[in-house]
């Protein structure tokens, strides 16, 4: 089961991140580069929670998001996903620091079929850096 974790600090304060981590309107789609708008679902959600499905032509999951402005947290929990099975998650801890807030993520992967689990080899070499990459561009477009 790939564990990736990586973190970053950017200039934003967390209520900023928190934003652009939970935003789900079409805006999405522009900001993080895995998710296409044609592959992004609300299906339903509520204060501090949303189900959402998200991806590309690659792969997909339906996730249920969970978040807590106070404590700084952010959780994704794979409910279903061509990919990964139930048991992956996404883990984020905002922490403010130096003006700003770094961002702890950790990314937890459970390979679904022989797809998810090539992808899933290939995470501890890359995942790391595609997550930095992939989060730097999102809070820059939030």
């Amino acid at each position: 089961m790939p564990e990736v974790r990586t973190s970053l600090w950017t200039a934003l304060p967390p209520d900023r991140v928190l934003r652009v981590l939970t935003d789900f309107g079409p805006a999405r789609a522009e900001a993080w580069p895995g998710v296409d708008a044609s592959n992004l679902t609300v299906h339903d959600s509520g204060p501090g929670w949303a189900e959402v499905t998200e991806g590309n032509r690659i792969g997909w999951e339906r996730e249920r998001y969970h978040w807590d402005a106070e404590a700084g947290t952010v959780t994704a929990d794979t409910l279903a996903s061509n990919l990964w099975a139930v048991g992956s998650r996404w883990d984020y801890r905002l922490t403010p620091d130096r003006g700003g807030t770094t961002v702890e993520v950790t990314l937890l992967r459970r390979g679904k079929g022989v797809k998810g689990a090539l992808v899933g080899a290939l995470l501890p070499l890359v995942g790391a850096r595609m997550i930095r990459d992939g989060l730097t561009g999102a809070l820059l477009k939030g």
